[in-house]
Formats: structure tokens, sequence, C-alpha cells
């Protein structure tokens, strides 16, 4: 194994040196863009690395702008304070000449240093460049060129500066653009920037900070199961204080938040830090959770969380989820999702598809239709970039407020060198599950043992982690072999098995490849012979569904129903039934025009998946998000 790692970072240097050789030679022809190949890779460590022409601002050494321009002034529409989402206007004025390379960066907090970190450039190379090092000290929550203002370029805003006898001798340009805020607490800064993203200089610093009006306000509160009861629910929040606070539900109960952090200290790094140990550190805030109990299973009730001297939430309606036993549930299941900006910025990692499937989603739960939803990894990729924890807990906060949100860990959440995962890659950014862990309390048996089951309905859910040991006689080999042979089959007639690595993908991946065939070897026999109906993965960003398969051999085929419905009859039982769904958000993989015999249906679309269960069948439906239609849907059946 240590070998096989070291192999692939010797690969991984060699590619990281091409790309950096071809980039420093392709920034003397550009002064704002940068080259196509590091732009448009697709190659796996470019997810590690996360190079785009926003990404590498942390990388560039930050001159000062030879613009003795006195009329620049950049100013925004919002008074001082502001709510808990807002899109405050940015207003850029007396610009004698419009360059398609200016851009406007949002700082938080405000004292961050925006001067270059020359003492510091050895702690950004473990982001892939090793030239140029570095610009900010601190990174920009997001950006956006001024040109996204349509009449920029072209100076359709013009002003007149100076007047000599009558006639204007000095015009001058503005643009006006929108960013979306959410509470993160700490105050805003907007920085006005000239060269592009490859080579900026600051021009104008904005003259007044925007605080929070109440930064300490109770926020972005979620929804858990802590065991198959259905009659205890946990509730998670952020808010700016220390202090224990209220869950306060049903008619007059209340609990006591327990409180905890995070800090800068307990972020992974390595020799090189990592952006969350550094420059992607951005205060959490507390989280505070609390767990509701004397519920009852697949029942509305109501709940509100806060204090007086911090604020309320407002009141939320939720479902409860039918308790483990019972004769069916509803769920909705995805991986992959994250976040993309609601403004037209650019940010460190946008998942295009994000809003729409959330979108879909929110309307599926207010259909009172949906039980549960199960998020199989890669939740926010935060990816050591703090911040973008609140924007993706804002994202979901209207579906994961509303019934209970079950999580798997993905490499995005944990993978960092040396720090025990199984994949040696820096996926996670130097997060290595410590915020994963603290925003999303599964019912696990311990801290970075994010491994659990639990029970809807008439299904019983075996969660595992890809990204810890897995190998045969590893705890969570023994956990796993333990919890699926002691599922009672009367008691929940239907078994499936979730994780973030998928065992069957027909897309290869890149220098890591996207199926471990050692998981493969080791897990993949538990499945069999403790009968798994169907197994959920994500990471592959797409929608594939198998035969009833086993050692990539088809042991069984669906038929058509009545209705034309792919169905798997179970009563036989031959072998699980597998299913990619990793369509939720990040850019979609296509297929390849090749596929084997043991892949049914390949479709690359936004969208997630739609299960109901009942004592006799499973009823797996691929929404897509745009569409609102089936993409593809099958039953597995048992008399």
């Amino acid at each position: 194994m240590a070998s096989s790692f070291s192999n692939y970072f010797k690969i991984l240097l060699s590619i990281l040196f091409f790309i950096i050789f071809f980039t420093s030679h392709s920034l003397s022809s550009s002064n704002y863009s940068l080259s196509n190949i590091v732009i448009n890779s697709t190659s796996e460590f470019i997810n590690h690395t996360a190079i785009s022409e926003f990404r590498i601002l942390n990388r560039r050494i930050l001159s000062k702008c030879p613009d003795p321009n006195p009329y620049l002034s950049i100013t925004t529409a919002s008074n001082s304070s502001l709510s808990d989402e807002s899109f405050v206007t940015v207003h850029v004025s007396g610009v004698l000449v419009p360059s398609k390379g200016d851009w406007v960066g949002m700082i938080s907090p405000s004292y961050s240093d925006t001067s270059s970190c020359p003492f510091n450039a050895l702690q950004y190379q473990q982001t892939g460049d090793f030239s140029e090092l570095p610009l900010l000290c601190h990174y920009p929550v997001k950006a956006q060129y001024l040109s996204k203002d349509p009449g920029y370029l072209n100076c359709k805003k013009k002003e007149c500066k100076k007047h000599v006898k009558g006639s204007c001798k000095v015009r001058t340009c503005s643009a006006s653009l929108s960013f979306h805020v959410v509470n993160f607490r700490t105050d805003i800064e907007f920085v006005l920037f000239a060269g592009g993203f490859a080579t900026p200089c600051i021009l104008k610093r904005s003259n007044n900070n925007l605080t929070f009006t109440n930064p300490k306000q109770p926020l972005y509160g979620h929804l858990s199961s802590i065991d198959s009861t259905a009659t205890s629910m946990r509730v998670t929040w952020v808010s700016g204080d220390k202090a224990p606070q209220q869950l306060q539900y049903g008619d007059g109960k209340s609990q006591t938040s327990q409180v905890s952090t995070f800090t800068q200290k307990d972020m992974c790094s390595s020799i090189l830090k990592s952006p969350a140990k550094d420059f992607g550190w951005h205060d959490p805030g507390f989280i505070h959770t609390a767990v509701m109990t004397g519920l009852n299973p697949s029942s509305t009730n109501s709940y509100t969380y806060g204090s007086d001297s911090s604020g309320w939430s407002e009141k939320i309606t939720f479902k409860t989820p039918p308790a483990g036993g019972t004769d069916e549930v509803r769920f909705l299941a995805y991986g992959d999702m994250g976040k993309a900006p609601r403004d037209p910025s650019a940010e460190h990692y946008i998942q295009p598809g994000s809003l729409s499937v959330v979108k879909a989603m929110v309307d599926e739960v207010s259909s009172g239709n949906v039980d549960s939803v199960f998020h199989i990894g890669d939740i926010s990729y935060a990816t050591g970039f703090l911040v973008e924890w609140d924007y993706f807990l804002h994202l979901i906060t209207p579906i994961a407020s509303r019934v209970s949100y079950m999580t798997a860990i993905g490499n995005h959440e944990r993978d960092y060198i040396g720090t025990g995962s199984v994949y040696a890659t820096p996926d996670s950014g130097g997060e290595c599950g410590v915020p994963y862990e603290t925003y999303f309390q599964m019912p696990t048996q311990a801290k970075d043992k994010p491994w659990y089951s639990i029970e809807q309905g008439s299904v019983h859910f075996t969660v595992i982690s890809t990204e810890h040991d897995w190998s045969q006689n590893s705890e969570q080999y023994e956990w796993m072999k333990n919890d699926m042979a002691s599922v009672d089959r009367t008691r929940t007639p239907w078994l499936i098995f979730t994780g973030h690595r998928p065992m069957y993908s027909s897309v290869t991946g890149g220098i890591l490849q996207n199926v471990d065939d050692d998981f493969v070897k080791a897990v993949e026999p538990l499945l069999l012979e403790n009968k798994v109906d169907l197994a959920l993965f994500g990471h592959v960003h797409n929608y594939e569904r198998t035969c009833a398969v086993y050692q990539k051999e088809c042991k069984a085929l669906p038929t058509k129903d009545a209705s034309g419905i792919d169905t798997y009859d179970n009563t036989n039982y031959s072998a699980p039934v597998h299913a990619v769904i990793g369509m939720a958000g990040f850019s979609l993989d296509q297929f390849p025009s090749q596929a084997d015999e043991w892949s049914l249906v390949r479709k690359a679309e936004f969208g997630y998946v739609r299960v109901h269960a009942t004592k006799n069948s499973l009823t797996i439906e691929y929404v897509n998000a745009n569409t609102r239609k089936f993409e593809d849907n099958f039953r597995i059946t048992k008399s």
C-alpha cells in the first residue's frame, strides 16, 4: 500500500511540474487568463489542488498598481449593517480606462491581510504552484469581474469629473455588481483589483466595512436521527455565541444545547500548510446541538432554537421519519452536491447543479411525501475554505431543517496526507473530517469512526466510510460484517448499503481510479453473503445502474412489469443491484462510448433519487432536477 502511494505522488508531482511550467510560460502572453490546460483539465489531482483562474489567487505576488487615478471610488449601497441574507450592491466609479482585468474581491474578515506574504511562500506550494508566491494572506470569499456589468467595458455609465470652460475634459466610467452574502459572523470589506486573477494589484479599498446586524444569530438548523425509534431527533445549528442556547419544541418542551467548535489547530496539515490551516481558514463560530425527545414517529411537529440574548430562529415545522420495522418509508438520496453562488461570482469551488437540485428537493419536501434524506459523501466541497460551510448550510436549510438529513463521509471531507485516511490525497484541504463531524453528528460509535446503521420503515441502512480502513479484520470491516449479519429481515426486509466510493462505474477516473479493486475485493463478498438488496454510492458525478451483479458478472437481469418498469425479483436472491448517484451538483462526468454488460442504465443529468420502500417492494426513481421527470426508474420486489 505504501509503495503504491509513493508511486502515486511521484506521478502527481511530475504532472504538477508540467502544469506549473506550462502555466508560467502562458502567463507571459496573457495578463488575465491561465493556460487552458490548467483551467480545463479533468485530471484527478486538479480536484486536490483546486487550480483555476480564481483559485490561484493565493499564489500570486501582489504588486502595487501604477495607477495615480484620483477619481477612483468603491462604495456599497448597503449601510454598515447586514441581515442574515443580503444582496449587497457594490458600486465602482471614477474609472478612466475600463479593463477586462478589473475585479472586486469580497474579503472577510476585513482586517485580513491583503498584502503579499513572501515569508509564507512555502505554505502555498501545496496548492500546486511553485512559482510566484503568494497573492493574499487571506483568501477572498468570492470575486467578480467588473465586466459582469454589461455596460462597463464600453463605458455606458459616464460621469464628468473635470470641466474646463464649460467643457468636460475628464470623463470616467462606472459599474455596479451584486454580491450574495449570508451571515458568516465576521465583517466584510470589498477591494478593487486590476490585472485579473493571474496578475492582480490593489487599486482601491472600500471605505466602510459591513457588519452583520446580529453575528450571534442562531442559524442553519438541521435535523438528524439518533436511532431507529424515531422518537428522538437531533437539531444542530450555528451561532456566534458560545453560551448554551435553548431548543424549544412541542407543547412547551425545552432542551439546552451542547456547544462545540473547532480551531485552526484542529485542522490537518503536512510540511506544507493546508488551506484549512492557513489562507482558507474562517472562524466557524459555535456549533450547538440538542436532542428532542418524546416524539412520535411519522408525525409533524415544530421547533425553534436560540436565546433571548442571541436571538431566536423562526418556528420550523418538521416531520419525524417512520420507526424501524414499520411498513414503509420514502426518502431522497444523492451524493456530491456542494453549493453554487446565487450571484455571478467566482468562488473557490462551484458545483453548478446544486441550486437546481436543492430547488427540486425543497418542492418535494414541501409536498409532505419525504420522510428523510441521505447525502452520501462530498457534502459541501469546502475543502479547507471554511466560509463555504456557512454557504452550504444556508443552501440546505429549507430541506434539512424539516426532515432527517443523514450523511456519509466522502473524500472531500476526510482525506489528507498522513492522517490515517485510506487514500493519502489532500482532498479535504486539511479539514480531515473535523468540520464535517462537527456539523453533521451522525449516530456513530466515536469521533473519526463515521460508520453507522439506522432503520426507517422497512429498510435497514448500513452506512460506511470508504475513506477509513475497510480491509479484512479492520475495525470497520468487523462492524460491517456484524451489522449486516444482525439484520432481522422479518422486521426490515430491505438492506441498503451506502458509502461514497463505488464498486462499479463505467468512468474509470484519473490518476486515482474511481473504483478501488482492493475495496471491492474486501467488501463485495459481505454484500452477497448478507443479501444486500441495493447499494448506493457517489463519488462519480453521474447516474449508473447495474444488473444484479457480483464480481463484474450479471447474476440476474430485471424483467419488465405490466407498466414497463424494470423489476428485479429478489424472492430468489442472486446479487445486489448497484446505483451510482453522484449527480447532485458537481460538474457531470460523461460516459465512455462503450460499457461492460453489467451496466444497464447510464445518465449524466443533475438530479437525485427518490425511493419508496414497502414490505414487499423498493421503488427507485432517478429525478432530473431541471425537468422534474424520471430519467430512470426500477423496482426490487420480494414475495
